[in-house]
């Protein structure tokens, strides 16, 4: 049974930082692609990160660059995101996903919830 278990979310004020993770299960983690998104309220998801399967090459949207961090550790099957200088713009539902060139994101998480507030 194929598994994305998030962890990490929470509460945090403007500045601060959290680390999300992702712990994978029922499918070849190293072989995917695998990327963090997230969904505000009221507005569409958007794609957050990208990391290649060996971790290699990875890829950030605009408003994140400089502040958050995608990795993995393929030996135990675990994404993360480390998200430095948060904003309040950065509350959302955060989802990790594993994906390939040919079909996409095949495998979504259930997301966790990141509220960055004073």
């Amino acid at each position: 049974q194929v598994q994305l278990v998030e962890s990490g979310g929470g509460l945090v004020q403007p500045g601060g930082s959290l680390r999300l993770s992702c712990a994978a299960s029922g499918f070849t983690f190293s072989s995917y692609r695998m990327r963090w998104h997230r969904q505000a309220p009221g507005k569409e998801r958007e794609l957050v990160a990208t990391i290649t399967t060996a971790g290699g090459s990875t890829t950030y949207t605009d408003s994140v660059k400089g502040r958050f961090t995608i990795s993995r550790d393929n030996a135990k099957n675990t994404l993360y995101l480390q998200m430095n200088s948060l904003k309040p713009e950065d509350t959302a539902v955060y989802y990790c996903s594993a994906a390939t060139i040919m079909r996409g994101d095949v495998y979504w998480g259930q997301g966790i919830q990141v509220t960055v507030s004073s």
